[in-house]
């Protein structure tokens, strides 16, 4: 078993940190509110415009690169990446202190590929792949999270369109998207009820959708509440086969479970707490001499490796053509539980001054950790609860019954 990587893999990361480099701010890392892990910070940065035209300028030059489909099968890949490749490159996104790439990218084109027809490969992969797309994912709704085979939107086939009505919540960006990911209802007399639900593809601009903003815990605008009243769907826009929708939404999950923990996020918060440590006395000493905060730090780095560790194994299965079914789980849990508790150590290390806001002269490290307290919590909630993830990997991985 080699832990280390090829030498094409070594210089693919220094290509992608040579852009990154080139592109971001040499303060870019320091005035980042991003929050590893979290479902708000994200938007805290692109929040501001002078942050949004950075990104998209980053966007843009990866773009350029066909980076944001290396893995995909040919005509649409422009070169021969793996899908390590792939996990390094997310993990040096997330390093440097950039969101991850869109859910078109990283689930609904991945999706398509394997579940899709032809017809829907033809028709959405190469206007992904152009970056003119952009996705919100319609799961929840007001009644049903995590249990999405009882999800109530309905699609009725009338002619060549199926007619949507429902509604969606939680949908990250809505405002923001030009298509949406959604699961329906399309079989309503199914013997099962996950047997009679499909994935459709719906034009925002569509006559009856009516998009309600949710503010987040950080005061900004980035979840929504998305109504559709009887709209006209196309038919062409049912994702591969009527009512399998079930099956190929565990695998569009499976895919946003590896890509969502953000390795390199991890590792750069605890480079800084490090550095924290060191830099801070107290009572004449730095805390890094302190045994409590070296035993936190310590733990820290042992749970990160952990993460990175996963998160390279998953990607290595897909290169061998396995499901990383109950790995994506694993890995999804321990990121979302390391985001929390990582927040909470930062500010036991740092005491009540992580509580200050960014533009507090006295906040450490820019104010940040105060959004990562808020936020941390939503890494075990987006994406799939952490009660879901050790369900998977009870029943799917240990054989053990469901009840």
């Amino acid at each position: 078993m080699d832990f280390g990587f090829t030498e094409k893999e070594d210089s693919f990361r220094k290509e992608v940190r040579d852009l990154l480099t080139q592109v971001l701010p040499a303060d870019w890392a320091e005035r980042s509110l991003i929050h590893p892990g979290g479902a708000a910070t994200n938007h805290a940065d692109m929040a501001d415009m002078q942050n949004l035209v950075i990104h998209n300028e980053a966007l843009r030059r990866m773009l350029q690169k066909g980076w944001q489909t290396m893995t995909w099968p040919d005509p649409w890949s422009r070169g021969k990446h793996t899908n390590v490749e792939q996990a390094i490159f997310a993990e040096e996104l997330s390093y440097h202190k950039l969101p991850p790439l869109g859910a078109e990218l990283k689930i609904v084109a991945p999706m398509i590929i394997i579940h899709g027809t032809e017809e829907n490969r033809k028709e959405w992969l190469p206007k992904i792949a152009r970056g003119g797309l952009k996705f919100f994912l319609g799961y929840s709704e007001p009644n049903h999270g995590s249990d999405l085979s009882s999800i109530e939107s309905r699609a009725v086939e009338d002619g060549e369109s199926l007619i949507l009505s429902g509604q969606k919540i939680w949908s990250s960006l809505a405002h923001e998207a030009t298509h949406g990911l959604l699961i329906a209802r399309t079989d309503h007399d199914a013997s099962k009820k996950h047997k009679g639900v499909s994935l459709l593809i719906v034009d925002m601009t569509l006559p009856g959708i009516t998009v309600r903003p949710i503010v987040n815990i950080l005061g900004l605008h980035s979840f929504n509440e998305v109504v559709f009243e009887n709209v006209r769907v196309p038919r062409s826009c049912l994702i591969g086969e009527k009512n399998k929708g079930f099956h190929y939404l565990v695998t569009a999950l499976d895919f946003e479970r590896l890509l969502i923990v953000p390795v390199g996020g991890f590792e750069r918060l605890l480079e800084e707490l490090v550095r924290y440590a060191k830099e801070t006395e107290y009572d004449g000493y730095p805390l890094s001499k302190d045994p409590q905060v070296r035993r936190k730090l310590a733990q820290l780095a042992i749970e990160v490796e952990i993460v990175r560790l996963l998160h390279y194994r998953t990607a290595c299965m897909l290169d061998k053509g396995n499901v990383p079914n109950i790995e994506a789980s694993a890995l999804h849990l321990l990121g979302g539980e390391l985001s929390l508790r990582m927040a909470n150590i930062a500010a036991e290390i740092v005491g009540l001054s992580a509580f200050l806001l960014p533009g507090s002269k006295w906040a450490p490290l820019h104010g940040k950790l105060s959004y990562g307290l808020l936020d941390g919590i939503s890494g075990g909630i987006a994406g799939g609860t952490n009660e879901i993830q050790r369900n998977i990997i009870a029943t799917r991985g240990l054989g053990l019954p469901r009840n």
